[in-house]
């Protein structure tokens, strides 16, 4: 529900001029919103958002990274995708640009209207609403600064770009989830997770706490150690090369921290599936601040590089599907 202040202006003079001059600036316009749920692949935590009615609960991020089969889940998902039809003024803007690898239009969108969107504030990290204007899709980043006496909403944002079309997932029909996307050493930082969960990085839900590491492997530090690949007779694809990563830590004390990197270092003598290169890494302090509190935060940083074979990667994201699978399943029934 709206707060008691803004129902408040809802009753004076500039809220009813205001709500007049837009229901005739609109023609009582209206944009209809689509509810996704947000899934992670097992593999290497990509993240996708697919159509509501197209996952069974079961696909939900946990309290984890994976997706996991809920005790009790539905099977089949037997409702249609909820949808949210809210009038008010759409605007936007449409900024051509052109760079090295695409060109493309982004369309920066404002949304107001008389009334906030329940909805909106009712979604946790696991969902998020997509409407559709004139063939266009976004969604909403913010909602603007609120003035009382206008009580009008102001919602802000900006269209899926093209490249992250393939992220929208409308129908999982032929839906991929037993092969990894990425082409470096991610889906095994992802798997030791004895002390943390670790998460990709830029993909860190919504205001996890700690502990919890994010694990950031540069593009430009996988680089080739064997000259040329080499191929078996089950054109298997064996290239050996060497990762630089960047694992933050959020959480932990010294002494758990060493622990940590204790693990790393017998995971890869246990198990072969890495080799340590260059300098001997170290857990190292940064400082991360915020002025509220005048406190810093328990952040780490462990940058080791690796060898590895990519082919043996692949083989580890192939066994944690064993553990960890994507859950969905469409109904096939037509809804009435």
């Amino acid at each position: 529900m709206a707060s008691a202040v803004e129902s408040a202006a809802s009753g004076s003079p500039l809220n009813a001029a205001l709500e007049a001059g837009l229901d005739n600036i609109s023609y009582n316009q209206t944009i209809t919103f689509t509810k996704y749920i947000r899934l992670v692949l097992p593999l290497d935590g990509y993240v996708f958002w697919v159509r509501a009615d197209q996952v069974s609960p079961g696909a939900l991020l946990n309290a984890h990274r994976l997706n996991q089969l809920c005790l009790n889940a539905p099977t089949k998902v037997l409702t249609p995708a909820p949808t949210l039809v809210v009038q008010g003024a759409f605007h936007f803007m449409t900024n051509q640009e052109q760079r090295q690898d695409e060109t493309l239009a982004i369309n920066s969108v404002l949304f107001n209207c008389t009334e906030e969107i329940q909805d909106f504030n009712e979604i946790g990290p696991n969902s998020i609403w997509i409407g559709e204007f004139e063939g266009v899709r976004f969604a909403f980043t913010r909602r603007r600064m609120f003035f009382e006496q206008a009580g009008i909403f102001h919602y802000q944002g900006e269209a899926i770009y093209a490249a992250m079309e393939s992220q929208i997932i409308d129908d999982v029909t032929g839906f991929d989830t037993q092969n990894v996307i990425v082409s470096n050493s991610l889906p095994m930082w992802l798997s030791l997770d004895q002390f943390m969960p670790m998460y990709p990085s830029f993909l860190v839900p919504d205001n996890v706490e700690p502990p919890y590491a994010s694990v950031h492997i540069e593009p430009s530090g996988t680089r080739a150690i064997q000259p040329v690949p080499w191929n078996d007779s089950m054109s298997n694809h064996y290239q050996l090369v060497r990762d630089k990563v960047k694992i933050t830590i959020y959480g932990l004390r010294n002494f758990n921290a060493l622990d940590f990197q204790d693990y790393i270092f017998s995971y890869s003598l246990n198990t072969d599936n890495f080799g340590l290169v260059g300098e001997m890494p170290v857990m190292r302090d940064e400082k991360r601040i915020q002025s509220e509190l005048n406190v810093i935060a328990m952040k780490k940083v462990f940058e080791p590089e690796i060898s590895y074979y990519q082919t043996r990667i692949r083989n580890i994201a192939q066994q944690d599907i064993l553990s960890a699978t994507v859950n969905y399943s469409v109904d096939p029934t037509p809804v009435v």
